[in-house]
């Protein structure tokens, strides 16, 4: 397993941990892969992207992460709420790595928007976390 893949595991498994997030959300809707027919509202692990973070010395990465909030409620309102939540779940979280350790988590932004239709809203949260080999 790689440092990519224990820290993605790691960010579900302290979403589906995280007890206002789960009663905002009306269960453990955290998905990696989007269900086909979703109950409203719930989250997705999106988008990463890893950077060699690496010195001379120690081996690292970079990790650029999107997470997506969806909500069919309350217009922008429980979006930034959810998205609120997540950011609370996962800032500064020291999350245990099966593989690698995890040297920082932070929320580097979050945009909010109405998908076409007009009946969806979708928050698209930004985090950066830097790991560094066991």
């Amino acid at each position: 397993m790689s440092a990519a893949t224990a820290l993605r595991a790691a960010l579900h498994q302290a979403l589906v941990a995280d007890a206002p997030l789960i009663a905002a959300l009306g269960g453990a809707r955290i998905h990696d892969v989007p269900p086909a027919s979703p109950d409203f509202p719930y989250v997705t692990l999106g988008e990463a992207q890893v950077l060699d973070w690496s010195t001379a010395t120690e081996r690292g990465e970079e990790h650029r992460l999107t997470l997506h909030v969806w909500s069919r409620q309350g217009g922008h309102g429980e979006a930034l709420n959810l998205a609120a939540l997540v950011q609370e779940a996962l800032h500064d979280a020291a999350l245990p790595l099966t593989e690698g350790r995890l040297v920082n988590l932070r929320a580097t932004g979050a945009e909010i928007r109405r998908e076409a239709g007009g009946r969806t809203y979708r928050a698209v949260l930004r985090f950066r976390a830097v790991t560094e080999s066991n």
